[in-house]
């Protein structure tokens, strides 16, 4: 039999009232409760809405999971529902068999309905598909309302809605052998008991189904019915439903023709070609200019080949249908745009994703702060202004955790938070000043005026260096993105957010095809420079690891995350850190030995076709025996040391360009230091438990699992392969 048991939601009052439940009567005689009680609902608030007046329905299939047709219609706004109407129809009966409702929260509400269309007729069942429930909500409490009164006219309108008050009560079912139990609300306690007549109806809730039999409906055996012996028309466990959110979702982006925002785009519109209208923040003059960019720098790139297959001639079509540039910039308080533009838009979507950045670790300060910080700012206060927003998506990185060691936990930033802050002692340190956002910007602005015009860049950049690491940051670039997340906290109200935290995002591991990336990465040049024979060691921590995740997962777990809390509509902010330090970890001399068997194997050519020999790569743990080596290496492949007793100009002429490659190496790996010395490992437990409320066909389609992947395999047949096409576009190969 099924058990009735605590849901376990957590919180709140136990053991109050009973489950009641609006069910046809006749039905109701049979059954009783074993158990259950009342608990808190922060994941619902106000009212759930099963219909509108003004639905229409639109057919979208059939298939023997249903045994009839389907329909589905976008609920739009209405108190605080969002999510889509689905009608399942019995095409031998001519009957609705039920209605399922897509409500956010992480919840869906399903409207059974037993033969004809009897406004009393239902139960209200809601499936929490973070912790996996399927329990009965209290439909006692009722408002008037119409529901699915669009549907047909022909049919009168039940006049009850369900209404959720902030204390509901619960009832968790599991089956057990072959008999069937409900719950139905009473005042006082009661025992489950078997449900023996299913001559009026008889409805199935379980583990991956929901069944219903008709009074018409012949059933084999009316008494202990076998699950088995039933057909389920709907699957439940659909886990996050990332599919169904995109559909029909607006967007706004900004940094749309970056390299992960275009893996980002690429992925929506294959497998949701019909989200709505993804509108991109283009810097540019013109809207002429910002087409050109769009078309130049997304439509006609190879990322995008699958689609171009997929679409043929109706390829740019679809794409101009869909991606709709516009000028602008994060940079400016109103986001450059145009009035009518800004409300349409403001009108028209759902997700605000921000992932601009200057991502320069030595940037200009000024310059950093602007993208980096006022961007945040300037996105999310027009992000308020927009009428449907459900969620808006902050794209970091890991390393805003500055100078932190240890584990590092998915943890988000309060304004006015530092590194140095929180590592000090209960005594503020002799000098330490708290972190003011707002003083940074100002500093930067009037520092800029008061330097000659032909030091003010390098000044900047400097002053950027010096603010980051008084406050316990290792670069401009990580302060200035750990102070936009922090401004993003402090604005965003009631408003959802995101903060997505990969690491180092390299080539793409599988999607839309192996190995494509944009530009030379952060450990790129050294892998690239030492397949050429160019540097044939680093400056690293032995022992240490380089955090490395591909932009095919960080894409994915971006559209979990999109999806589970555009649903949810919980005012809060979640940190996901897509990270592989903690999870699967590579570590330096496995990557130098990774890098000489592939170039050993597959080696690059030299100016005349000849296969360059790399010896394995050595790894110093100090800027000094790191220069020495290099400086050895260097004399020694030039010829230096042989010309130095011949020929006095030409040996002069080598020195210089010798000393000259030795100064770039040494600025490479300053630059690179506070990252190949990085004490810290990120802890990504938030992202596995985003991965966890997934369905097996969500991983399939938009797997995210880091410690799954096979660093060989990925670095020497995918991601250095990938490097040679679409990095150096087969030269040297």
């Amino acid at each position: 039999m099924l058990d009735c048991v605590r849901a376990g939601d957590g919180g709140g009052d136990q053991a109050k009232d009973l489950v009641f439940v609006h069910e046809r009567s006749g039905c109701g005689d049979a059954v009783e409760v074993v158990e259950s009680g009342s608990v808190a609902a922060p994941e619902i608030r106000g009212d759930i809405v099963l219909g509108t007046a003004n639905a229409r329905l639109t057919e979208i299939g059939y298939g023997p999971a249903t045994g009839g047709r389907v329909f589905w219609q976008e609920i739009g706004e209405f108190g605080r529902v969002d999510g889509r109407l689905v009608l399942v129809m019995d095409d031998w009966t001519g009957r609705s068999l039920a209605v399922v409702v897509d409500i956010g929260f992480g919840f869906r509400a399903w409207a059974l309905k037993s033969g004809s269309w009897d406004p009393n007729a239902h139960i209200i069942w809601i499936e929490n598909s973070d912790a996996r429930l399927k329990a009965l909500r209290d439909v006692h409490e009722v408002m008037e309302a119409p529901l699915l009164n669009s549907f047909s006219s022909t049919l009168n309108p039940p006049n009850k809605l369900a209404i959720f008050s902030e204390k509901w009560d619960w009832c968790l079912l599991r089956r057990k052998k072959s008999s069937l139990a409900v719950c139905q609300g009473a005042s006082s306690g009661g025992n489950a008991k078997k449900i023996s007549d299913f001559s009026s109806a008889a409805t199935l809730m379980d583990a991956g189904s929901l069944v219903l039999s008709p009074n018409d409906q012949k059933v084999k055996k009316e008494n202990n019915i076998a699950v088995k012996e039933l057909v389920p028309f709907v699957e439940m466990h659909d886990g996050i439903g990332i599919v169904k959110f995109l559909r029909g979702k607006g967007f706004f982006m900004t940094g749309g023709t970056g390299f992960l925002a275009k893996v980002l785009i690429e992925k929506i519109l294959r497998t949701a070609p019909d989200v709505g209208k993804i509108y991109l923040l283009i810097k540019a003059k013109t809207k002429e200019a910002a087409m050109e960019r769009l078309k130049t720098e997304i439509i006609n790139t190879e990322l995008f080949k699958g689609l171009r297959q997929t679409y043929g001639k109706s390829y740019q079509a679809f794409m101009l249908s869909k991606l709709v540039p516009v000028v602008g910039n994060v940079c400016d308080s109103d986001l450059g745009m145009g009035e009518d533009i800004a409300a349409l838009i403001a009108k028209e979507v759902a997700v605000v994703i921000n992932s601009a950045a200057n991502t320069t670790f030595h940037e200009r300060y000024d310059v950093a702060l602007d993208i980096n910080t006022k961007g945040p700012c300037n996105l999310m206060a027009f992000a308020k202004m927009c009428k449907k927003l459900k969620l808006f998506l902050q794209v970091s990185t890991a390393y805003v955790n500055g100078q932190r060691q240890g584990r590092i936990m998915e943890k988000p930033f309060c304004i006015g938070e530092s590194i140095i802050g929180e590592n000090s002692t209960s005594e503020t340190p002799p000098g330490f000043e708290s972190l003011d956002v707002e003083n940074e910007m100002k500093l930067a602005m009037n520092s800029k005026g008061a330097y000659e015009d032909n030091e003010v860049a390098q000044k900047m950049k400097d002053l950027g260096l010096e603010r980051a690491r008084k406050y316990g940051w290792q670069d401009t670039y990580v302060f200035t993105k750990a102070m936009g997340e922090m401004v993003i906290d402090d604005m965003r109200g009631d408003l959802p957010v995101v903060i997505i935290r990969p690491s180092v995002i390299e080539s793409t591991c599988k999607e839309p095809f192996p190995g494509w990336m944009e530009g030379n990465r952060m450990m790129d040049p050294i892998v690239l420079y030492y397949g050429k024979g160019q540097l044939t060691g680093f400056l690293v921590d032995p022992n240490g690891v380089l955090d490395v995740v591909p932009a095919d997962m960080v894409v994915n777990a971006t559209l979990a995350a999109i999806a589970k809390h555009g649903m949810a509509q919980k005012p809060d902010i979640n940190v996901y850190q897509i990270t592989s330090s903690v999870v699967n970890p590579l570590d330096f001399q496995d990557l130098s030995k990774l890098l000489y068997e592939h170039y050993n194997s597959s080696p690059c050519m030299d100016s005349k076709g000849r296969p360059i020999n790399v010896p394995s790569m050595k790894l110093f743990s100090s800027m000094e025996d790191f220069s020495d080596h290099i400086w050895r290496d260097t004399t020694q492949r030039s010829g230096l040391t042989a010309l130095a007793s011949s020929n006095g100009n030409l040996s002069q002429k080598l020195e210089t360009m010798c000393r000259k490659s030795v100064e770039q190496a040494k600025y490479l790996a300053s630059i690179y230091e506070p990252y190949t010395f990085y004490g810290g490992r990120f802890d990504n437990s938030n992202t596995e438990r985003l991965m966890d409320s997934m369905s097996e066909e969500e991983k399939k389609k938009f797997g995210f699992d880091v410690g799954s992947l096979d660093w060989k395999d990925y670095i020497t047949n995918v991601h250095i392969p990938g490097l040679k096409r679409h990095v150096l576009k087969g030269r040297g190969v």
